[in-house]
């Protein structure tokens, strides 16, 4: 086969249809407990709010709110993967295990935000969310009517030497969920193939390659209760009672219900027994029963 910029052309159609068809078919974790935020510069800043807003009685002048009472910020990071192909394979037709490479490549550029999203989750316990907190901590200072007070999102051991695999409970209800994924460029194939002054004139190779940028970040730590406890039925409805219980400003309930279990491998059997057992092992109704999906991840572990 003679090597020139027709030929060049086809395979990168061909290269660039088979990683958008893999991309399309993969169904990663992350849009399930994340929300999606686009991003348009370097670093995005969130303002929140220190608590859930709420309606009051109009009485007098309005009561205003400043979303500047805590700024967060997500810098976007970029990352690539890139493979070559010898002038020589595509001079003798030999390109056939290129779909293979750019398929693992494109599954793998899916999966990507599921990586940064449990390496967040896993620093939760010591980097630092909106309030200034860790976003798992056991010392998040709120406002209840007028007073402020500490809330716990977290469910640990006395000792490290005790803690058990993670586990956490997480509302996936809201706008805002408890991690964002902030996309700045989507994941994408590329191709350097042109010019004698390329790398591809130096090495007598072609490039093919995914560069994307974006970042997980966290949401709100009320949605997100973490626990390195044993996963029992007892330390679930502590857990999930505790989530449930939380007030806002005015001293009203939240609303804030958990609607994932997400466990690693070494808690799937007792999770599924907890959420998904019809009954005990009395034979009578399990109350948990249809309580919360269960997620089984091994990022986890």
């Amino acid at each position: 086969m003679i090597v020139n910029q027709k030929v060049l052309n086809n395979i990168f159609l061909n290269v660039k249809a088979v990683f958008n068809q893999r991309t399309e078919k993969t169904k990663p974790l992350y849009p399930q407990i994340s929300t999606k935020v686009p991003s348009t510069t370097k670093t995005n800043v969130y303002p929140f709010l220190g608590s859930f807003p709420s309606l009051r009685e109009w009485v007098g002048e309005r009561v205003i709110k400043s979303l500047a009472a805590h700024n967060f910020s997500i810098s976007n990071r970029k990352f690539e993967s890139t493979i070559s192909i010898s002038h020589e394979d595509i001079e003798d037709d030999n390109i056939g295990m290129v779909s293979s490479m750019v398929s693992d490549m494109a599954d793998a550029a899916a999966h990507h935000p599921d990586e940064l999203l449990f390496e967040l989750i896993k620093q939760g316990f010591n980097q630092k969310c909106y309030d200034g907190q860790p976003f798992f901590s056991a010392t998040h200072v709120v406002n209840i009517g007028g007073d402020e007070t500490t809330v716990s999102n977290v469910q640990v051991p006395a000792t490290g030497a005790d803690e058990k695999p993670l586990w956490l409970l997480l509302d996936t209800t809201r706008p805002i969920n408890p991690f964002i994924w902030q996309e700045r460029i989507p994941y994408e194939i590329q191709q350097i193939t042109e010019g004698k002054e390329s790398l591809s004139f130096m090495t007598d190779e072609y490039f093919y390659g995914v560069r994307g940028r974006g970042n997980m970040g966290y949401g709100f730590w009320q949605m997100a209760f973490a626990s390195k406890k044993d996963l029992t039925t007892e330390n679930f409805n502590d857990l999930y009672d505790r989530m449930c219980s939380q007030k806002n400003d005015a001293g009203r309930p939240l609303r804030i219900k958990p609607t994932i279990l997400l466990v690693g491998m070494k808690n799937r059997e007792a999770a599924f027994n907890i959420a998904k057992a019809q009954t005990l092992d009395n034979m009578k109704p399990n109350p948990n029963y249809g309580l919360v999906e269960v997620i089984v991840t091994p990022f986890l572990d």
